[in-house]
């Protein structure tokens, strides 16, 4: 049987080399892996696309994976299979993950069954692969890692994107008043729909101005911050007394003065998923299924590209005027 399954091929897009959104290459004979022990095989119906996954592949990321590999971690799909030991998930059920093993740009993909969480019947496949990152991420710079409170402010900059609708979700949800940023007039409306009480164009030479009026002298208590090495500087300006600021994303370096972090005892405060406890991965996973249960946790979709059209995504993710939602592919 273990041979019959081997010769099983699929549809996977592979990195040989690194580079540009040229070097992701779609293969039809790419063996089914097969699950090991504590892992799962899905099949694949939506993988989300991560701005992360374009700087991994670009070979400038902090982490290299071997090549020739797979990119892709937001899976949703149906259990194929399950390896020894597993006992939380059978063939037939509906899933997503936050990561995977083998890759999730593919028809098929192994990932440990403790990244792996039952998808519910209110959300379709597309839904499905809008979870994982972008809300684990929201929840974590919002509460494991930013500390916030019911009765505080939170600044999403980027707000339209998979993270920031994530957090304008959350936040709202848990008590927090919403502001949130975009660059395009769609982007303001998606984002005010999703949770945000104001809104503002960052594109708005004066936005910042704008931002200040809002929240009077007393300042913001947390931003999340998609682009770091343009906006941190600002959003040092724009903090309360004792702010955070949380670092979800960067593209480059960018020059602040600290003193400004001296007069308002402010924090700036990376956040990482990849540094997740699995009590805090587990944490994510029941605060967000509860969300989906309540109703209010709705996963926005973006642009839809087919497998064959991968390079565009990469392309699209870094390149595109404003996003609205999460991006993903699907087979």
């Amino acid at each position: 049987v273990a041979m019959a399954a081997t010769s099983r091929v699929m549809r996977a897009v592979r990195v040989l080399e690194f580079g540009g959104p040229e070097v992701l290459k779609l293969q039809s004979d790419v063996l089914v892996p097969i699950p090991k022990e504590n892992q799962v095989l899905i099949k694949v119906h939506a993988c989300g696309v991560n701005p992360v996954e374009t700087y991994i592949r670009s070979g400038t990321y902090a982490r290299k994976p071997a090549l020739p590999y797979t990119p892709g971690s937001d899976v949703s799909g149906v259990i194929e299979g399950v390896g020894e030991h597993v006992t939380a998930f059978k063939k037939g059920d509906r899933v997503f993950t936050l990561e995977t093993v083998s890759g999730g740009y593919a028809e098929y993909a192994i990932a440990a069954a403790n990244r792996v969480f039952p998808l519910p019947d209110k959300l379709d496949f597309r839904q499905g692969a809008a979870l994982g990152v972008p809300y684990f991420t929201a929840y974590r710079a919002l509460f494991q890692k930013g500390c916030a409170k019911a009765g505080e402010s939170v600044l999403v900059h980027g707000a339209s994107g998979g993270v920031g609708l994530a957090a304008c979700q959350i936040a709202r949800a848990c008590g927090l008043k919403v502001l949130g940023t975009a660059g395009t007039e769609e982007g303001i409306n998606v984002i005010l729909r999703n949770g945000a009480h104001q809104a503002f164009n960052h594109r708005d030479p004066n936005y910042i101005e704008r931002i200040k009026e809002c929240t009077g002298p007393g300042g913001v208590d947390i931003i999340i911050e998609m682009l770091s090495n343009v906006n941190l500087d600002a959003d040092l300006q724009l903090l309360a007394h004792g702010g955070r600021v949380m670092v979800v994303g960067c593209r480059g370096r960018i020059e602040i003065n600290p003193r400004d972090t001296m007069s308002k005892e402010s924090s700036i405060i990376g956040v990482s998923l990849f540094l997740a406890t699995e009590e805090e991965r587990h944490e994510c996973a029941m605060a967000l299924l509860d969300g989906i249960e309540a109703g209010w946790l709705k996963p926005i979709v973006g642009s839809e590209y087919p497998l064959e059209k991968v390079a565009k995504a990469h392309e699209d993710i870094i390149c595109s005027s404003g996003a609205q939602g999460k991006m993903v592919l699907l087979l």
